[in-house]
């Protein structure tokens, strides 16, 4: 017997996938659970560019940060996703071949998988917006779905955190450079991910040196911070 499809906001799903959807926990608020006790989901998603109106989400990869150390026992390994149209560049920018993205999970599947991997988890990403803007869009299209989670950005956390100590330039690499940290291979996901939650962690440690030890406190100063840095461009 074949399973009822059923059309809804636009894309087409399965029963299950529908019923999937519908048992995902509602993303959980800010609280003042501490940074040792917060379980915590790092992203990175590979796209085929910056455009966040055009471009799409060729990869997703994350591991999570709970107890105060990365659970390398709980990772989401880097996974394609098919795209509905062919990606020609991608083999340009990310080394990915396009024979790789045909042969990439469905992205409602791929998606699906990500959000029972997530829970009800705050999520941390360097350039957490682009990230966010990204994924939420990739999530409607494939799924009617409507990103709720909190995200953190570790590339606004870094230079709030060290003020006096940072390097030149605010980008992933510099920062892993600056506190020596060894990327695996970057522009790959799983392992921009891992590093990420790496120099999160060591941020973590600087915030709490600083009497910030939440992330909804670290997210009210942040909330400050950006207040002041656009002051002083005004």
């Amino acid at each position: 017997m074949n399973m009822p499809w059923f059309k809804l906001r636009g894309p087409i799903l399965g029963l299950e996938q529908l019923q999937r959807r519908d048992r995902l926990p509602v993303a959980a608020a800010l609280d003042t659970c501490s940074l040792q006790e917060q379980r915590m989901v790092v992203l990175d998603l590979e796209t085929s560019g910056l455009d966040m109106r055009r471009d799409i989400v060729l990869s997703v990869g994350a591991v999570v940060i709970e107890n105060g150390a990365i659970n390398l026992a709980d990772q989401f390994e880097s996974t394609l996703l098919r795209p509905a149209q062919k990606i020609s560049e991608s083999v340009l920018i990310h080394g990915i071949a396009p024979s790789e993205l045909e042969a990439g999970e469905e992205p409602a599947e791929a998606l699906l998988d990500f959000l029972e991997f997530v829970g009800d988890s705050p999520i941390l990403a360097f350039h957490a917006g682009f990230d966010q803007r990204m994924l939420s869009r990739a999530l409607r299209q494939a799924l009617g779905y409507k990103l709720r989670h909190p995200f953190i950005d570790v590339a606004e956390l870094a230079p709030m955190l060290c003020p006096n100590n940072r390097p030149r330039q605010n980008g992933l690499d510099e920062w892993c450079s600056h506190f020596g940290l060894q990327v695996l291979q970057r522009h790959h996901a799983s392992a921009d991910a891992l590093v990420t939650a790496e120099l999160a962690l060591i941020l973590f440690s600087k915030a709490r040196r600083q009497g910030l030890d939440s992330v909804a406190a670290l997210q009210q100063r942040l909330a400050n911070w950006r207040q002041r840095q656009q002051a002083q461009y005004m």
